[in-house]
C-alpha cells in the first residue's frame, strides 16, 4: 500500500516562499510519477506540477517560473519549492501518484486527476496580501 504524507504548508505573506514535501512510503519514487494539485474553497481541484520517473517535469501556466518540483531519492520524497507566492495560490495542496499523468500533461498541456492512484491528506497554504 502506498502512502503519501504532505507537509510544509503554512500562512505567509505575498511574495514569500514555502517548500512543500510529499513523503512516499510503500514504493520507491522510480515506480510512480508524482504530482501536486491544489484546491481552493469552492473551486475544483486543479493541476500544479508533476515529475516523471526519469525526472522530467511539468508546470501549470499559473505557477510556471515561480514553483519548482524536485525528487529526493534518499528521502523518498518529492518537494515543491514555491516562490513569489500570491494570494491566489491559497489552497489545500495535495500530492498524488500516477503511472502516466505527467507524461500525458507534457504531451497535452494539462494534468488530470482522473488517472491519479493514491492521494495524500493535503496541506494548507494561505497567502495573505
Amino acid at each position: 500500500q502506498v502512502q503519501l504524507v504532505e507537509s510544509g504548508g503554512g500562512l505567509v505573506q505575498a511574495g514569500s516562499s514555502l517548500r512543500l514535501s510529499c513523503a512516499v512510503s510503500g514504493r520507491g519514487l522510480d515506480d510512480y510519477e508524482i504530482g501536486w494539485f491544489r484546491q481552493a474553497p469552492g473551486k475544483e481541484r486543479e493541476e500544479v506540477s508533476c515529475i516523471t520517473n526519469d525526472g522530467s517535469t511539468y508546470y501549470a501556466d499559473s505557477v510556471k517560473g515561480r514553483f519548482a518540483i524536485s525528487r529526493d531519492k534518499t528521502e523518498n520524497a518529492v518537494h515543491l519549492q514555491m516562490n513569489s507566492l500570491k494570494p491566489e495560490d491559497t489552497a489545500v495542496y495535495y500530492c498524488a501518484t500516477s503511472l502516466g499523468f505527467c507524461l500525458a500533461a507534457q504531451a497535452m498541456g494539462r494534468m488530470t486527476t482522473r488517472i491519479a492512484h493514491y492521494w495524500g491528506q493535503g496541506t494548507q497554504v494561505t497567502v495573505s496580501s
